[in-house]
């Protein structure tokens, strides 16, 4: 028996084994398509150190042509590269977790859930998942550059926009003020909440990464690997979190009877 979609409102701990319990049912369906992505990434992170360190080193005093003809040569490519390989892992790291918000949404909605439908419908949603991330991203990195507080508030604040745009089939400025109402009232709850993730996908790329080092050239894979274990947990858990939250806000709909006589 699937797992149905919270009518009301959760507590943190609630969402989480959720996550896990859903996560886990759908294992490979879930861990896939993180994978192929994370291998994706990866290899084009891999390819562009090994790029860095094929470039020699400047000598010392070098003549001011010596130094244009370097940077021309080697800094200008590697921006170019390392430019169009951002936003090619962008894309498709987009992408895949729109596939996992909407897998996650009809496997507690319907009676089973298809990956094909789901990749379908986040490619459907693309433009709209692209422009809402770089949005957020521009915003946040301007609240964090002010101060770190508007930075937070702005990462709580449209912390839902994925399963909005994909479940609610919005677009993108749409779900910029939807994400706002449904976590209003709620900032603090959604902060823990997004940090408790946040740190559980950090711990596990730390543990990747230091696993991953003694493979050398390969080290990219073992990492790859093991952070996409962990990985399907965001966008599962903000997809109950989404549902956790409109059951709050239909729940505030129902009035109360009124009082007998």
């Amino acid at each position: 028996m699937n797992i149905q979609k919270p009518s009301r409102e959760l507590s943190i701990e609630q969402v989480l084994t959720l996550t896990f319990e859903l996560y886990s049912k759908n294992f490979i369906r879930f861990f896939v398509p993180i994978l192929i992505a994370a291998l994706i990434s990866g290899s084009l992170s891999g390819a562009l150190s090994k790029y860095i360190e094929s470039i020699p080193l400047l000598e010392y005093g070098a003549s001011e042509e010596a130094i244009w003809n370097w940077f021309s040569n080697y800094i200008g490519t590697l921006i170019i590269i390392g430019f169009t390989l951002g936003i090619v892992s962008w894309v498709i790291g987009t992408i895949v977790n729109g596939v996992c918000v909407k897998y996650a949404s009809d496997a507690m909605e319907k009676d089973k859930a298809s990956l094909g439908e789901a990749f379908g419908f986040a490619a459907y949603k693309l433009l709209s998942l692209l422009a809402v991330a770089f949005i957020t991203v521009i915003l946040i990195a301007l609240g964090f550059v002010a101060l770190i507080v508007p930075g937070i508030i702005l990462t709580v604040m449209f912390y839902l926009v994925f399963p909005v745009i994909i479940i609610e089939d919005v677009g993108a400025f749409e779900s910029l003020s939807r994400s706002r109402r449904l976590v209003s009232h709620r900032w603090f709850k959604t902060f823990i909440l997004s940090l408790i993730v946040g740190i559980i996908i950090l711990f596990a790329t730390i543990i990747g990464s230091l696993i991953g080092g003694p493979f050398g050239e390969f080290r990219w894979l073992v990492s790859s690997i093991i952070a996409a274990f962990v990985e399907p947990v965001l966008p599962i858990s903000t997809t109950i979190y989404y549902y956790s939250m409109v059951g709050r806000e239909e729940q505030q709909r129902i009035q109360p009877p009124p009082p007998p006589f």
